[in-house]
C-alpha cells in the first residue's frame, strides 16, 4: 500500500479553552499555521511579544474573540 499525504488545512481556528501556551502554558488566546502546516497556539503575552517574528512564518492566525492580536495590523501592511 502506498500511503497518501493529505495537505495540510490553511484556515486556523482560535485555540479551544483547554489549550495552553506553546511557551508559558498559560490559557491560549491566539492560533497560527505556518507554511509548512505546523500549528502553534500562543497566550496574548506572548502572542504580541513575538508579533513581528511570528507574521513571518504564519499563512493564517485566529485569536479568540476577545483578544487583539497585534500581528493583525502587520500582516496587512506586508
Amino acid at each position: 500500500m502506498t500511503a497518501t499525504l493529505t495537505p495540510p488545512s490553511e484556515t486556523a481556528t482560535a485555540p479551544a479553552a483547554d489549550e495552553r501556551c506553546d511557551r508559558c502554558n498559560a490559557a491560549g488566546k491566539l492560533r497560527i499555521v505556518m507554511a509548512g502546516g505546523g500549528e502553534l497556539v500562543f497566550c496574548g503575552h506572548h502572542a504580541n511579544k513575538y508579533a513581528e517574528d511570528l507574521v513571518k512564518i504564519t499563512v493564517t492566525a485566529a485569536a479568540d474573540a476577545d483578544f487583539v492580536w497585534r500581528g493583525t495590523e502587520l500582516m496587512s501592511s506586508n
